[in-house]
């Protein structure tokens, strides 16, 4: 099979860019040839903002080069990730123009919000879900804090809309979990063309039994990931409970400061992937305060894979992932006495952590692994019309 996969990377390197690369090598490893077609945000920085607003709505060079490519390349199937800005929904008519299969993977809620997180002011705002012009978005300015940027994505998402570019064009589109699906259902997608495929390790970072006594966080310090909520809950813990904090942010001082405030709190900084890995496989237990509709963290794979279970908020796609007292805890989102309550439980009971900690290894290895996406992945390539022949590899 030949599969086009395109993707806009981001200026900060994150989540959707690795599940990009993984599903392109996973591809790879069994056979299959990936053709990628990719632009990068760096180049926004050379465009004036009337460039940039006309692109972002219909890129004339992303349609052409996406025509060419697949009259050169002919691929089986159109694969995209993230199209937003530079590669823009011209490319999926392009796709459909040469009669090719549309898949698009729904890394964030883009289609729904402007801003693409469904916050605002550090609230859940579900305000533009159902509107087909999405002018709450304009009127607080919620992307990037910019008014005439937040009309522009508005404007982008209006005017695919009335071409009918998100019914007609796109054959298939992966919502990563079951509550990312029920939400873009709301938005007016149509059910039967929405099905669930879970994000993946290309690597199993290895199971471990052996556990310290300490809590971590690992992951973008910032508001959305509710450090507020987190490090509040350690100012009402009178346990000497330890905290780990991996990761890096625009809160990054507020972390550090609690952590020469707090000898039971440590801020690591930036680690790498490894390092990441090592600490979860010491750690107790891992938590993770979301205040935003999370899409599926590639955090909580990995503590899985490692057997470690999680403390997450009972929101959105969290509170789906983490089965409550199975795989972990849930807590009341930005609720810091809800979840020092939940540590005081997790310190008190090792032995049922541990059970946790086995629990989520095998959720890990049914729905997590590499194979298992991959077998996800074909069905939904048949499902639009890949050629069982071209499935063989």
């Amino acid at each position: 099979m030949r599969v086009l996969i395109a993707h806009n990377y981001y200026q900060q390197p994150g989540g959707e860019d690795n599940v990009y690369a993984a599903e392109a090598a996973l591809l790879e490893q069994r056979g299959h040839t990936v053709i990628r077609y990719s632009t990068h945000n760096d180049r926004v920085s050379g465009m004036s903002q009337s460039q940039l607003a006309m692109k972002t709505i219909w890129n004339r060079e992303s349609y052409s080069e996406f025509r060419d490519i697949i009259r050169r390349e002919s691929p089986d199937v159109c694969h995209f990730h993230n199209w937003f800005p530079l590669i823009s929904p011209a490319a999926f008519h392009a796709a459909k123009a040469e009669g090719k299969p549309v898949v698009m993977t729904l890394h964030n809620f883009r289609l729904l919000c402007p801003g693409f997180t469904l916050l605002r002011e550090n609230q859940i705002c579900e305000d533009c879900v159902s509107k087909r012009l999405k002018w709450p978005a304009i009127v607080h300015k919620c992307y990037r804090q910019n008014r005439g940027a937040s009309a522009v994505t508005a404007l982008s998402l209006f005017s695919h809309s009335l071409l009918g570019t998100w019914h007609r064009t796109v054959d298939r589109y992966i919502a990563l979990t079951e509550a990312g699906r029920r939400k873009f259902l709301e938005g007016g997608l149509p059910a039967a063309k929405v099905a669930v495929k879970a994000n993946f390790l290309m690597t199993d970072p290895g199971y471990s039994e052996k556990r310290g006594d300490h809590v971590l966080f690992a992951g973008r310090l910032s508001e959305e990931k509710g450090i507020r909520t987190l490090l509040d809950a350690w100012r009402l813990l009178q346990a000497p409970i330890r905290l780990r904090i991996a990761g890096d942010g625009p809160m990054a001082d507020v972390v550090r400061q609690a952590a020469e405030a707090d000898s039971r709190i440590e801020w690591l900084g930036r680690l790498t992937a490894q390092q990441v890995s090592e600490e979860m496989r010491r750690a107790h237990v891992l938590v993770m305060p979301s205040v935003w509709y999370e899409g599926l963290p590639l955090t909580l794979i990995e503590a899985f894979a490692t057997g470690l279970p999680v403390l997450a908020s009972k929101l959105g796609s969290l509170a789906e992932l983490v089965h409550h007292g199975e795989t972990g805890y849930h807590f009341a989102p930005g609720d810091p006495t809800d979840l020092a309550n939940s540590l005081l439980r997790c310190q008190n009971d090792s032995e049922r952590l541990r059970e946790m900690g086995r629990n989520a290894r095998r959720v890990f290895e049914e729905r997590y692994t590499a194979e298992s996406n991959y077998q996800q992945l074909m069905k939904i390539y048949e499902g639009v019309g890949v050629k069982a022949e071209a499935l063989a590899a």
